[in-house]
């Protein structure tokens, strides 16, 4: 009964949102879902798929998310296209969001240490609902004589748009984006309920870079930040990876303890969300990443935390006429 208590908690949230974005603990190992400017921003085409796995104690696979995309860059035009596709599933009525998206970058050289990036990103969405995997109260009460409730719509489609814009030296970051310009209606009783904008920055410093003949990125240390708000929520994510080929290890804070909800919204826990611990290793052309998020709010003795685990490739389709600029983030 606990567990279903939090369940039924964590879904009203879901719900009272009016519909949250799902997070990936390694973003920048998913860059694309992180913002459109980073499509093309590699020397190599690159692949890269995610699995997160959020609150497994709760119910076995009832926040599930996963996403896939390809981007290659365009020497000939400055230019990065991508593709991104994402599915989240939330419940045992597999009340989930696909997503099927084209992304463009170009990249513009300020100096000859600054570069931008803006992007664009355009989307097709579709909230869904397995209705046959739902019960109601009254098919509770009568378990015989079926339910009286209103079937929902099966599914919602609609398009989307999203830009960013990215900056870059020899050893910093930062950018921004915003998601969801054109809100797209989730209501699946034929209802207008709108997805919230999400606002979000991001950036970092690289505060040690060593290099070998070698090997051009031998070893580096990078703090780095990703804050998001939407609707009435808003989160920091705040960490240190540790470079040192072909292993990286990092850390992250997830929460803002010192803001505190309006009357009337989500109340905050003093202590923040949770602690993430990422591993990775990379190899010649692929890199694998895990990380885990410890709960440390009021449900870290019930959600299980978060598994996430990205695996990316990267290949080289053409040959380049000179090097790519390449982004200082990490590639975890």
């Amino acid at each position: 009964m606990k567990k279903l208590a939090l369940l039924i908690f964590a879904v009203g949230l879901f719900f009272r949102a009016g519909g949250q974005d799902p997070q990936f603990t390694q973003f920048y190992a998913n860059p694309l879902y992180l913002a459109p400017s980073f499509a093309g921003a590699t020397e190599s085409d690159r692949i890269t798929a995610a699995y997160r796995n959020q609150w497994p104690e709760l119910v076995s696979g009832v926040f599930v998310t996963y996403s896939f995309s390809y981007d290659h860059f365009f020497e000939n035009f400055n230019s990065g296209v991508g593709v991104l596709l994402m599915k989240d599933v939330a419940g045992t009525g597999d009340l989930g969001i696909t997503n099927a998206g084209l992304q463009y970058s170009y990249d513009i050289t300020v100096t000859k240490e600054v570069h931008l990036r803006p992007g664009i990103h355009f989307n097709y969405t579709q909230q869904g609902l397995n209705f046959s995997k739902l019960t109601w109260n009254d098919e509770l009460a009568n378990p015989d004589g079926g339910t009286i409730e209103q079937e929902p719509s099966a599914s919602k489609p609609d398009v989307d748009f999203a830009a960013s814009l990215l900056g870059y030296g020899d050893r910093w970051w930062a950018g921004f984006a915003v998601d969801h310009m054109l809100r797209p209606n989730y209501g699946l009783y034929n209802n207008d309920v709108r997805w919230p904008v999400k606002f979000s920055m991001f950036g970092g410093y690289q505060i040690v870079k060593r290099s070998k003949l070698q090997n051009p990125i031998d070893e580096t240390v990078s703090l780095a930040f990703y804050f998001r708000h939407q609707y009435i929520y808003t989160q920091l994510d705040m960490g240190l990876y540790w470079y040192k080929a072909p292993l990286m290890v990092g850390l992250w804070y997830r929460g803002i303890p010192f803001l505190k909800g309006e009357e009337g919204q989500y109340q905050k826990d003093p202590r923040g969300d949770a602690l993430a611990f990422l591993v990775g290793y990379k190899m010649d052309q692929l890199r694998v990443g895990y990380s885990y998020d410890f709960t440390i709010s009021n449900l870290v003795s019930s959600t299980g935390g978060a598994h996430e685990i990205v695996v990316t490739w990267e290949f080289k389709t053409t040959r380049q006429k000179k090097r790519a600029r390449m982004i200082p983030c990490p590639e975890f």
